[in-house]
């Protein structure tokens, strides 16, 4: 390769290691040509999955502050480039592996940290974001809907309180009163009680929803 050829190569390589959100290092003697546009197509336009050089890879790295293990510019090898979610990218490289024994998933980066083999497939079990969002905004719509019915049954339990008759209390059937009062705790009789106890629900479905390991994110 000419010299100016190397430098534009190790000039991209060391922007993609800095605007990667995570890198994957592989090895992939023996997959085909139509098995690595299959990967790239799995790993989706978030991911650049590269065939590289191992000494303008190291280069690269260097240049970009980033701290390469030998064991991982061994044999030949290609990079993926996260840029999107690298949970999802993880588990495509996975999955891929499992059908294709020929990519051999080495090593990478992960949040400025290098990260091993076993690593990249523990990250790869995990929910992604998407799924753990989906999550956390179902637990909250829950918690939505369970406040408009204690501030309902609240208002009702008030009312009764009072010994209105000629008001909305008068429209609910006394079953479904009953049912509606019976969420709110005796000890509950304020607004800023009821504002409180809601809070506190909404805190806790969201500890439950989100593992430790989406403080990664």
């Amino acid at each position: 390769m000419a010299r100016p050829d190397k430098e534009a190569a190790v000039a991209e390589l060391t922007e993609d290691f800095r605007s990667a959100t995570a890198t994957i290092l592989t090895e992939y003697r023996g997959l085909s040509v139509t098995s690595m546009k299959q990967l790239r197509r799995a790993l989706g336009d978030k991911t650049k999955y590269s065939v590289v050089k191992n000494t303008l890879t190291k280069i690269a790295a260097k240049n970009a502050g980033v701290d390469l293990s030998p064991d991982l510019l061994v044999g030949p090898s290609a990079v993926a480039f996260v840029n999107g979610d690298a949970i999802d990218a993880a588990k495509s490289l996975r999955d891929f592996a499992k059908e294709n024994p020929f990519l051999v998933i080495k090593g990478g980066i992960y949040e400025g940290k290098a990260v091993t083999k076993e690593e990249i497939m523990q990250l790869a079990n995990l929910e992604s974001r998407e799924v753990l969002l989906a999550k956390l905004a179902g637990a909250m719509k829950g918690s939505l809907a369970k406040a408009a019915r204690v501030f309902d049954a609240l208002r009702i339990k008030l009312e009764m309180s009072e010994g209105s008759t000629n008001n909305a209390v008068s429209e609910v059937p006394e079953a479904i009163a009953n049912e509606a009062v019976a969420e709110v705790p005796a000890q509950v009789v304020t607004a800023d009680d009821v504002v409180e106890a809601v809070v506190t629900e909404e805190t806790e479905a969201t500890e439950e929803v989100t593992p430790e390991s989406e403080e990664k994110e």
